[in-house]
């Protein structure tokens, strides 16, 4: 790829991507555009201005843009609808980011006329799978440049060593930093590496950053009201709010009360077993709440249907294939069942847990209380007519039954 000529990196200004960019300038001698997203990581994305400045990038070749409601809006609250869930524990947090950052990257390089997209995703991991199918679903002949696949430089160490070799500033944190390797958005952080690649070993308290433990959580446990509209959270204790300003109320309500920890084994899909534990506080909260919504909205079948596809659904956004036509195609069925989606859930949030305590909902609920009930129903129900229905569903059963008698 001898001929490319501008290349937009995936850049967040740490060391990884800091050596990547000066990287790309020696061995390709190109010129870099950086992008920086902000998805809500919690941490100053301006910084990554400077450092792009120092590394000798032109400030008309540095993109940095506020992308945190869009990323709600368009990718988390979809995913939700669908009850999204991961190997039955994983919210996804990492893998639903990817599709945005790509999309706006491919973007990019159609304005600045770029030839090539590069990131800092390893050799190992899932993301290089997520970027890359994603640059290709959007611009097909797109050149992709994944330094962890074609240099030598493998190790902590030796990216420091490049660092100061070629005067990379590369600003300690306060106290020494984390040793993990961690991924932070709207949606979650994530931890992997070094203590936790014993499988057998507990966490250290110390490194959960988002949430205090169940155990110093409040004594006393707090309501919260959520109300929802075609499915999508619209307003929290009755006050409308944006995507962005729900996730991050339901974050601070769930870092609160020691909501959303997570500690898992997971399949990825290059192939091996990955430990990792993820902090998703208001994606556990949001999660509770809307299958609770569905409960009384959805007719029996469409709920159930949703839930057999949603495995599916969840692959392919953890496998990378948010693009793929599959997956387009499963998001308007969901979206068309959220259509009665509508009214609202209270919860009740208290040590860990998430407990739904109601739900209404005035103008779609399939709830009929007259059938429902106990007590004398006024006909409602002919009880009668259970016994019929009984006796057809049993039908093959009673027909195996006098096979196998014949049978002595």
């Amino acid at each position: 790829m001898s001929d490319i000529k501008k290349v937009v990196l995936a850049y967040s200004g740490g060391l990884d991507t800091s050596v990547i960019l000066k990287w790309l300038q020696d061995v390709y001698q190109c010129e870099v555009v950086t992008f920086t997203a902000d998805i809500g990581q919690g941490e100053e994305v301006e910084p990554a201005r400077q450092k792009a400045v120092s590394l000798g990038i032109k400030p008309e070749n540095i993109f940095i843009e506020d992308l945190r409601e869009e990323f709600v809006r368009d990718y988390v609250f979809p995913m939700f609808r669908a009850n999204t869930v991961y190997e039955g524990e994983y919210l996804l947090g990492t893998s639903i980011a990817r599709p945005l950052i790509s999309r706006r990257q491919i973007e990019i390089a159609n304005q600045v006329g770029a030839d090539a997209v590069s990131h800092g995703a390893t050799g190992k991991g899932n993301d290089q799978v997520r970027f890359e199918l994603g640059y290709y679903a959007l611009k097909p002949d797109v050149k992709v440049i994944a330094p962890w696949r074609e240099w030598d430089l493998l190790s902590r160490e030796k990216l420091l060593a490049y660092a100061e070799t070629h005067g990379i500033d590369i600003s300690k944190k306060k106290n020494g930093g984390s040793p993990y390797s961690m991924d932070a958005n709207l949606l979650h952080i994530s931890y992997e590496g070094t203590s936790l690649e014993d499988p057998a070993r507990e966490p250290d308290e110390d490194m959960w950053l988002w949430s205090v433990s169940p155990e110093s959580a409040p004594d006393q446990a707090e309501y919260v009201e959520l109300e929802y509209r075609n499915g999508d959270i619209v307003a929290i204790n009755g006050v409308a709010l944006s995507p962005a300003a729900v996730l991050t109320e339901l974050n601070r309500l769930g870092n609160k009360h020691g909501i959303g920890r997570l500690d898992i084994v997971e399949n990825r899909y290059v192939g091996m077993k990955s430990r990792g534990c993820y902090e998703t506080p208001g994606g556990t909260i949001m999660l509770k709440a809307h299958r609770a919504i569905e409960s009384i909205t959805l007719d029996r079948e469409v709920a159930h249907l949703k839930d057999e596809l949603m495995p599916k659904y969840a692959q392919l956004i953890y496998t990378g294939y948010w693009w793929s036509p599959e997956r387009q195609m499963l998001q308007q069925l969901i979206d068309a069942s959220q259509a009665t989606v509508n009214g609202w859930v209270r919860l009740k949030l208290y040590k860990g847990n998430v407990v739904v305590v109601g739900r209404e909902s005035k103008t779609d609920s399939l709830f009929d209380p007259n059938i429902a009930t106990f007590d004398e129903d006024g006909g409602a129900y002919n009880h009668a007519d259970a016994a019929g229905f009984i006796r057809l569903n049993a039908l093959r059963m009673r027909i195996a039954a006098n096979a196998r008698n014949k049978r002595g």
